[in-house]
């Protein structure tokens, strides 16, 4: 098929997803595909178009009307580890994207001369920042040219929608009645609901240290931690807060409560499990562009009372504001990466900043009404904080100043007020296989002997409560920053469940991990591997007649090595 060059521009994609041209109607009585894969995000994305070159027809149904997740949704600054981990279609988008960004007239905002970004390189294949919309164009692109039916916002019945004969899926029906059978099925969510409505065990929160042997799972309530390696780990280090912030709403006054999001009690104890998960937040694009900026704007029914711990922390700095901190900006709370086009990537940083600490804990199985009210709970706190941000009189002037600059982008999202409908869901349901990734395999202690991709970004866990510590001051609990010695590889058993639970199925995102493995591996282009690896194994299974569990390890591998997969780290200058 003659590939189609990258110049679709941003109308373009917006009426792709407004009005889909190459997505379908749903006919409700005879949608037979050979794989279904439910989540249009980065691995769903993926696994389409896996699955559409492998032959195989192909059905892509995303509850939402945007597909690409989190990398058309605001995470623009990929979190990479090491580029050479990155193979297959997910190295084919990023040089898509730098193709993009060779065109003049994508260059709106912004002479192309003027951008520089660290994670991209001159001689390099490909690009590694782009702007959401940048991503959404690049992904229909790649979408358009292959046979794949991609049907828009519609949701999984998660409590009578899964048909299954014996231990195989054999339809899957959505809430307004459309149903889809499948040879095959790869749940691509976020969430994990179509692994949860199968039947496939799974858990939520993070394990004790002792369940698999490990030192940086269960509770974290110290600065700083031992890798199983010996080497430190930066819990907290860069997000807490300033030492003496009170916790109380009248200050040095128990009896007056708690201020907002704060837990009453303390974290628990060292290493041991709960059913907390890290915070989530929205990665905002932002623009100084006066010409493309939207104000922030104060929510109708801001709370000043959520921001108090804001004011304190600024309030209990000792000297000049500049030296609140060492790392990263030491007036405002948040990263800001550039990206293309005067627009950013801002993420959460330091003790009071863009996460939603705490306030995440039941989302992951939380009905989809539920689910709406937590985002937009989140959006209305994120809203409010950048709002007091910018114009607070409590806020130094000198914040303000800086803040006020920036606003949310009028042509990245299709909302008025610029902000994007996809929350930074970091973790929510994690499935239980026959294979758990740990501590151990991020930090090469066990290697796995049937890889399907390469994981090699740091342990990371954001923040998981809020509380008073033993000196009665407000502190954040959950945070972890360890490194890992390198690339290290993902067991196949991992995105598959047990062939008791489940035959048909393959799970490349809600994959089996233990909280702090996750950590490393939920990065963005490790799902988009992980999809490929998942399509390219369901097709196997249908040419094998087998289930996903029975297919030939090795026939496997020599299938992913010609569609230019990454299974071992060759290390290169």
């Amino acid at each position: 098929m003659k590939k189609k060059k990258l110049k679709v521009n941003l109308l373009a994609a917006l009426a792709m997803v407004l009005l889909p041209l190459f997505s379908v109607s749903a006919d409700k009585n005879n949608n037979q595909y050979d794989i279904v894969i439910y989540g249009g995000t980065s691995a769903g994305v993926v696994a389409a178009i896996q699955g559409a070159r492998m032959g195989k027809t192909v059905a892509l149904v995303e509850p939402t009307h945007r597909v690409g997740g989190l990398t058309t949704g605001g995470l623009g600054a990929t979190d990479i580890g090491n580029k050479q981990a990155i193979g297959g279609i997910s190295r084919e988008f990023y040089q898509n994207i730098k193709k993009y960004y060779h065109n003049p007239e994508n260059w709106k905002w912004q002479n192309r001369e003027d951008y520089m970004q660290s994670r991209n390189r001159e001689n390099e294949d490909a690009m590694w920042t782009f702007e959401p919309s940048a991503a959404l164009i690049v992904y229909l692109e790649m979408l358009n040219e292959e046979k794949i039916d991609v049907i828009y916002g519609e949701r999984l019945d998660r409590q009578n929608g899964v048909i299954k004969e014996e231990n195989r899926i054999i339809e899957i029906k959505m809430e307004n009645g459309s149903s889809y059978h499948g040879k095959m099925f790869i749940d691509a969510t976020y969430e994990g609901d179509l692994m949860a409505a199968a039947g496939v065990n799974y858990t939520v929160g993070r394990e004790s240290n002792k369940e698999f042997g490990e030192t940086l799972n269960g509770v974290q309530a110290n600065d700083i931690g031992l890798t199983l390696r010996g080497t430190i780990s930066r819990n907290s280090l860069h997000h807490n807060f300033i030492d003496g912030v009170d916790p109380y709403v009248i200050k040095g006054d128990p009896l007056s409560g708690l201020l907002p999001f704060i837990v009453d009690g303390g974290p628990g104890i060292d290493g041991h499990g709960d059913k907390g998960i890290q915070a989530y937040c929205f990665r905002m694009t932002l623009t100084d562009h006066p010409d493309n900026r939207v104000p922030f704007k104060k929510p109708e029914n801001y709370n000043e009372l959520d921001y108090e711990l804001l004011f304190r922390n600024y309030e209990a700095a000792d000297g000049p504001i500049e030296e609140m901190y060492t790392y990263g900006d030491p007036l405002v709370p948040w990263i800001n990466s550039k990206m293309p086009n005067r627009k950013t990537d801002t993420n959460n940083q330091k003790g009071f900043s863009t996460d939603f600490i705490g306030q995440n804990f039941d989302y992951p199985e939380a009905s989809y009404r539920e689910r709406e009210k937590i985002v937009e709970d989140h959006r209305t706190y994120q809203k409010g904080l950048m709002w007091t941000l910018a114009y607070h009189p409590r806020i130094p002037e000198k914040v303000r100043a800086e803040v006020s600059k920036w606003g949310t982008c009028k042509d990245e999202y299709q909302r008025e007020d610029g902000w994007q409908n996809q929350l930074y869901i970091r973790e929510a349901r994690r499935m239980i296989s026959d294979y758990v990734m740990t501590q151990k395999n991020c930090e090469g202690l066990e290697v796995v002997d049937d890889p399907v991709g390469l994981a090699a970004y740091g342990m990371d866990s954001h923040q998981v409560q809020r509380y008073v510590d033993a000196n009665g001051f407000v502190q954040n609990e959950g945070n972890v920053e360890a490194s890992v010695p390198g690339p290290y590889p993902i067991s196949y058993r991992s995105i598959v469940p047990k062939i008791t639970e489940c035959g048909n199925l393959l799970v490349p995102v809600c994959l089996s991990a233990t909280h702090i493995a996750f950590g490393s591996i939920r990065m963005e282009p490790v799902f988009m591997v992980l999809g490929q690896s998942a399509a390219t194994a369901a097709a196997m299974a249908i040419d094998e007649n087998s289930t996903v569990q029975e297919i030939n390890y090795q026939n496997l591998k020599t299938v992913l090595l010609q569609y230019k997969q990454v299974i071992k780290h060759n290390p290169q200058p």
